[in-house]
């Protein structure tokens, strides 16, 4: 089974370019409640992932920043600690349960490394819930 089957495709996809600020990037991130969030470079490549953790602890190492002065800080200046690695949209289903196991998105780029969307853990997961031989009423 091919990506594209997964994909959520850029347009639906809450992402922020890496010149945004650390403000930006705190408020985008509570509105929609998430805990990472792609970003991508001016022409549309994919750079990286930001998380919680990443904020926290850029927080806690620069001395004199505070919640007014985030907007001073670009996302390009705040050390990504974990890796979410991309997939190609020709990946397969194989190459998709691998990256999950450790991501809760797959980022998914085409053959210029350009963005164009994310595969979440969730549909890989209910995918494999709905071909695994196991009975539901027994297993709630």
């Amino acid at each position: 089974m091919n990506v594209i089957f997964f994909l959520i495709p850029k347009k639906d996809v809450i992402f922020l370019k890496y010149n945004a600020t650390m403000r930006q990037a705190l408020e985008r991130m509570e509105f929609h409640r998430y805990s990472a969030i792609p970003l991508i470079d001016e022409e549309g490549h994919y750079i990286g992932t930001l998380t919680e953790g990443d904020l926290l602890w850029k927080l806690k190492n620069t001395p004199g920043l505070t919640f007014e002065n985030t907007q001073n800080i670009r996302l390009s200046e705040i050390e990504q600690h974990i890796q979410n690695y991309p997939v190609s949209i020709d990946a397969h289903i194989e190459d998709l349960l691998s990256r999950a196991i450790e991501q809760n998105f797959i980022p998914v780029v085409d053959d210029q490394n350009v963005f164009i969307g994310i595969v979440r853990r969730r549909e890989i997961l209910e995918y494999c819930a709905k071909i695994l031989p196991f009975d539901n009423e027994n297993n709630k």
